[in-house]
């Protein structure tokens, strides 16, 4: 039997079919998407400095084994507490609050970084910022998904890891070829509270989401932002109202794993944590599997890794937005399965031959990040979407710091080939559970989406 939710859906997805008209892309449209992907790269840019100083802070600190993977991973143990506890709380407050203050925390954290002169201090600011970005994946797409068009929300979603990546590659970049002392080491960690500033100031007036407001009982504040911000007709903003108060307006956290959603949770879990830990654990500790290839030109190597980041990301926006989705995430997770079983299979080779699956992962990786913001969103209805969000954005990041912590005492106990085998073995879990469970979302309506 359906429940209220499921058939408010299928009387939309009916009806929208034949009578919606179609959204504009408005400048509010616009400027959400733009504090939204600068968020991302705020993520990218924090996540990626770490391992761009790492090498300095071992010698000024003289950081163990333990604490180097600690600091690897501190922001990624923030993130997992942040999804997972904001998540829920945005879908009882509201997706707002949250939006705008969790950068408040970020940018402070991040500016302190400049003072941290021990190995914990830095662990538990890294540990706040991670927990402010935590909020921010969970209701920035979220809040987005419920905003965006229909017709771009794939494009405008996918494009949330190319900033992503942007952030990272630059992060990069600048540890490659800055010369680092230990000063410039802080700088460079506290420099992230600039992106930070710039988004929370961005922030500042954007509203709730009409979608929760409608869930809430709040119609007329509902429909008088999607009058004044979406450009919305008086009548396809009443439409829309109808539609979503058939939802109920908080559902238990439990019901992520009730029959008939519990299925497309667990593979959420599984697809983005399969996918996220090679990609942390390989490009934290991207100088030291360079240095076990014996490259002499690594910084050559590095850069070319960092422009097929880039240059993945932005053309693997194309098929995200006219591919379904199941197709998609089943054909790139065995190229990356093959690649990284490549790379074990020619360690004890040429290291440039060895760059060649290396340089393919990391350009399809990196397209294939792209539905890591897009995929979650649809797996989940308005009144669970915050928490199903930030639940598979919060086990995904523990899977991120489990194989950014491991990946460095891998490399040092068993070498390349052990280490990408394994690895390998991850993406092949997320291949299989693909093939079994991934659900086709492209065309899915909620209620929503009756006003796209």
């Amino acid at each position: 039997m359906a429940t209220g939710t499921e058939a408010a859906t299928d009387r939309v997805a009916a009806a929208s079919s034949s009578t919606a008209p179609a959204e504009p892309l408005t400048g509010f449209h616009l400027r959400v998407t733009a504090t939204t992907f600068g968020a991302n790269f705020s993520d990218g840019y924090a996540l990626g400095i770490i391992g761009a100083v790492l090498p300095v802070l071992n010698t000024t600190m003289h950081l163990s084994g333990v604490w180097q993977g600690l600091l690897g991973a501190s922001a990624l143990i923030g993130l997992f507490f942040g999804s997972i506890v904001l998540g829920r709380v945005a879908d009882v407050i509201g997706r707002q609050k949250l939006y705008l203050y969790n950068f408040v925390l970020i940018a402070i954290a991040s500016a302190a970084q400049f003072w941290a002169g021990t190995p914990l201090v830095l662990f538990l600011l890294r540990f706040v910022i991670g927990f402010g970005l935590g909020a921010d994946y969970a209701v920035g797409p979220t809040l987005l998904s419920e905003f965006a068009p229909r017709r771009l929300r794939g494009v405008l979603l996918g494009s949330l890891t190319v900033l992503w990546t942007v952030g990272y590659v630059l992060a990069n970049i600048l540890g490659t070829y800055l010369p680092i002392s230990d000063n410039a080491a802080h700088w460079l960690l506290a420099s992230g509270a600039l992106p930070a500033l710039l988004v929370l100031l961005l922030r500042i007036g954007i509203p709730e989401s009409p979608s929760w407001l409608a869930t809430r009982g709040r119609a007329a504040e509902a429909a008088e932002i999607r009058r004044k911000y979406l450009g919305q007709s008086q009548a396809t903003a009443a439409d829309a109202q109808a539609a979503a108060l058939e939802q109920p307006p908080t559902a238990r956290y439990r019901e992520l794993f009730a029959p008939g959603q519990a299925t497309k949770t667990w593979f959420g879990v599984v697809f983005y944590s399969a996918q996220v830990l090679p990609y942390f654990a390989i490009y934290t500790f991207m100088a030291q599997i360079l240095g076990t290839m014996h490259i002499s030109d690594a910084d050559t190597q590095n850069l070319a890794l960092n422009v097929a980041l880039l240059l993945g990301g932005i053309i693997g926006l194309w098929p995200v937005q006219r591919m379904g989705r199941r197709p998609f995430t089943i054909g790139t997770f065995a190229i990356l399965t093959v690649c990284l079983a490549a790379m074990a299979v020619l360690s004890g080779t040429s290291g440039w031959l060895l760059m060649v699956p290396f340089l393919i992962y990391t350009f399809v990786m990196a397209g294939a990040s792209n539905i890591t913001q897009v995929y979650p969103a649809e797996l989940f209805p308005t009144s669970l979407r915050a928490s199903g969000v930030g639940f598979l954005n919060g086990t995904s990041r523990i899977a991120s710091a489990v194989g950014t912590f491991v990946l460095p005492v891998s490399l040092s106990q068993l070498g390349v080939a052990w280490s990408m085998a394994g690895l390998a073995l991850v993406l092949l879990v997320g291949t299989l559970a693909s093939l079994v469970w991934a659900p086709e979302t492209r065309n899915t309506l909620t209620a929503e989406d009756w006003h796209h």
